[in-house]
């Protein structure tokens, strides 16, 4: 066999292969001296830790702060659960939330409900965004779960639905007593009221109605029952012109006139409403209030509207005879033309005219006594027998006037009587008085107030009743 020939090139790569040998020889040494060096640390700051540890555990100038942190630890150790949910508590987010309605779950057909509050307040508890999406939400309701109980008294605790299950609600109050009574039926005849009278013209007036049906049934506990006095069709008459058809909520109510709630079958009833417009012409009365100035008196007073048509209710109107202009006399120093309003009577929707210029003249007032005035009685409801010790059956009165109207006077113009309503038997006095006639000109004053009469004790049926005087 022939030896190799050694080129050059085989040469150099030999000697890159050696020193790529030695290389890692030497990066091994030297992560071999890191090794032993890091694990002489480890060791060298364990045993100073531990002889730390030897010199604080079984030192006895340290054993009592040794038993206090070992206390804590334990202390820690044996109570996280407890703080843990103290530090959750301190983050929750209360807000309460007023005059929350109560419903209740019960047979509404067989039984009525009575005690359960209309309101409650809530408090919300929980994380600040739960809590303000409950607070702010309509889906959540408070009430009382009375499914399956019975008639009684029952206490119920309030229940809570709709607000999340992320917070916790409670309810102010927590139980309520509540009563259920079983409901019965009874029949009651339907009246009615007008209501929205305001908002119809004046000049119109609604008529009696014609109702479809006029019982209706109605279904309650029997105290609720008892407690009903009537059952109301409130027909609203806003705006109507004319006669008009309208299905008319129906109410009960009790003797105060106060809305009792009960189950009213049906509702509603069909009404036919009649509107007229009623009217009435009557004259203008001036009533004279106060006296004039410096010893005058008024003369006469000539308005530009001697009636007025006035427009009501039938009823009402049937008992008007006169509308009133009130004139104050204290208030005029010479003739005057004088604006005033007409007093419309109650139950008077309007008027034609709402007020009349009064042309006002003045006069010299004089006096004059008017003798021979019969005294009259009224009110002798016991129809006592009377006589008068002095037989006087006349009295005299002071007029006060202009020159021309009091010379229009006569002593039968004027009526003067005592009323005896309270008359008792026995001499007594009686007050006198004196009629001002309406729309006169002229004051009447008594020249004597009071008069005597000597009552009987027996009763007489005839016209004058035994006074001696005239049934006034």
């Amino acid at each position: 066999m022939s030896d190799k020939k050694h080129t050059p090139v085989d040469e150099e790569e030999a000697k890159s292969k050696t020193e790529l040998a030695q290389k890692i020889a030497r990066q091994s040494k030297k992560a071999e001296d890191a090794y032993q060096h890091l694990e002489n640390g480890i060791f060298k700051a364990t045993r100073w830790f531990s002889t730390l540890l030897d010199k604080l555990l079984f030192n006895s100038k340290h054993t009592k702060l040794v038993a206090l942190v070992l206390a804590v630890l334990m202390y820690l150790v044996v109570n996280y659960d407890s703080m843990s949910k103290v530090y959750t508590t301190s983050l929750k987010y209360t807000k309460t939330v007023s005059d929350v309605a109560v419903t209740a779950q019960y047979n509404s057909d067989t039984y009525e409900l009575t005690g359960l509050p209309e309101k409650a307040d809530i408090t919300i508890t929980g994380d600040a965004a739960s809590v303000t999406n409950a607070a702010n939400t309509t889906e959540g309701r408070v009430y009382a779960d009375l499914d399956g109980l019975s008639e009684g008294e029952h206490t119920v605790k309030l229940k809570t639905d709709g607000y999340g299950a992320s917070v916790t609600v409670v309810t102010n109050p927590t139980n309520v007593v509540v009563t259920l009574k079983k409901k019965t039926t009874q029949q009651f005849d339907i009246s009615y009221d007008f209501i929205n009278q305001n908002q119809m013209d004046d000049i119109y007036s609604p008529g009696t109605p014609e109702f479809d049906y006029t019982k209706v049934n109605v279904r309650a506990s029997k105290d609720t029952l008892n407690s009903i006095a009537f059952v109301k069709a409130l027909i609203d008459v806003s705006k109507q012109t004319s006669d008009f058809e309208q299905d008319a909520k129906l109410v009960a109510y009790d003797t105060s006139g106060n809305p009792v709630k009960a189950d009213i079958v049906p509702e509603t009833v069909h009404v036919k409403v009649p509107v007229t417009s009623p009217s009435k012409v009557v004259p203008i009365n001036v009533e004279v209030s106060g006296e004039v100035p410096d010893g005058k008196a008024i003369d006469s007073i000539t308005m530009d509207q001697q009636s007025v048509t006035i427009y009501g209710s039938e009823t009402v109107l049937a008992n008007i005879e006169q509308v009133v202009v009130n004139l104050d006399a204290s208030s005029l120093t010479k003739d005057s033309s004088v604006v005033r309003p007409i007093v419309l009577p109650s139950g008077v929707g309007s008027a034609s005219v709402s007020q009349v210029t009064m042309a006002v003249t003045l006069g010299e007032g004089v006096k004059k006594t008017i003798d021979g005035v019969t005294i009259n009685y009224i009110n002798n409801v016991k129809n006592y027998k009377a006589t008068q010790p002095d037989n006087k059956t006349t009295t005299s009165v002071v007029v006060f006037g202009t020159q021309k109207n009091v010379d229009k006077i006569k002593a039968s113009d004027i009526n003067v009587y005592f009323d005896m309503s309270k008359a008792e038997p026995g001499l007594q006095e009686f007050q006198l008085f004196v009629e001002q006639p309406e729309g006169s000109l002229v004051k009447y004053s008594l020249v004597e107030s009071t008069y005597k009469m000597n009552v009987l004790g027996e009763t007489n049926t005839s016209e004058d009743s035994g006074t001696g005087v005239n049934n006034g």
